[in-house]
């Protein structure tokens, strides 16, 4: 299974009972801005999981805290630090934990409209193509039955004699 990195979310494993949100944040702003931090509740205790994570704004920022943090020791505890790999869940488009699955709901529907306008487009030039051609085809019969007309007309051919003798 080949999931992408997110280069700036941490996750943070081997947390004590006793760090919450608040403590993790201190524990990692010396190394730059942090744009997040999540530590998953266990539904059943209503307590932290042992592990979260922390979202840095820039990439640098991240992997220096993830230098400096790893096997590093809070409240006794040793930390392993690494770059987070995103959740999957079924049915959403992007695949991240963090999203809701009908977070993805507007560019589906936006997509669908496009291929809609699309097959519509299509249908209209098909239609404007073969509208052409029977155009073509009907010119093209036109033509040949205007030469056999000439052929087999008599004031037609009269006409193109006199038009010869006029100009020699």
């Amino acid at each position: 299974m080949n999931q992408q990195v997110q280069k700036n979310t941490l996750y943070v494993g081997g947390l004590p009972e006793e760090v919450n949100e608040t403590i993790l944040h201190s524990a990692f702003i010396p190394f730059g801005d942090i744009k997040d931090v999540k530590t998953p509740l266990d539904q059943a205790t209503q307590k932290h999981r042992s592990f979260g994570f922390v979202t840095f704004l820039e990439r640098e920022d991240a992997a220096a805290a993830m230098d400096n943090m790893d096997g590093a020791e809070l409240y006794g505890r040793v930390l392993t630090v690494n770059y987070a790999l995103p959740e999957k869940i079924k049915g959403g488009e992007q695949g991240w934990a963090a999203q809701p699955i009908w977070a993805d709901a507007d560019t589906w529907f936006e997509r669908q409209q496009q291929e809609e306008e699309m097959k519509r487009i299509q249908a209209e030039n098909q239609a404007l193509m073969q509208a052409a051609e029977e155009l073509h085809r009907k010119k093209l019969v036109d033509e040949r039955e205007g030469e056999k007309d000439e052929q087999d007309d008599p004031m037609a051919i009269a006409e193109a004699e006199a038009s010869k003798q006029n100009n020699t």
